[in-house]
């Protein structure tokens, strides 16, 4: 299985806290969606081991991913990595981690409905 790393931008904790509740009512794809307040290597490989062992991920890979993506795009994480703190402390970075395929199916869901 591949899988993929992206981060997507900043979110208040509470709206992505509500966002949470509602995937976890309506999606069974094999996607999870991060946020952390720091913009950091560090933490977000704790959180991608933690979310791999609850999907039965290849933890070894999905790490691979997330340290790939962050040694090939410096300068996304330094945009990021800046608006996060122009945010302020109420909000999260968020992030994207799932395997390919199922990544694929629910932009598919989002063409045809």
């Amino acid at each position: 299985m591949r899988y993929t790393f992206e981060l997507l931008g900043i979110s208040p904790v509470l709206h992505f806290f509500n966002q949470q509740q509602k995937l976890q009512v309506e999606n069974n794809l094999n996607v999870e969606y991060l946020g952390n307040r720091k913009c950091s290597l560090d933490v977000f490989l704790k959180s991608v081991e933690t979310v791999s062992a609850h999907r039965s991920w290849r933890v070894d890979r999905v790490v691979e991913t997330v340290i790939n993506f962050w040694m090939n795009n410096a300068d996304s994480i330094q945009y990021w990595n800046s608006r996060l703190k122009d945010a302020g402390e109420g909000n999260l970075l968020v992030a994207r981690v799932g395997d390919i395929k199922s990544l694929r199916q629910s932009f598919e869901s989002l063409l045809n409905n």
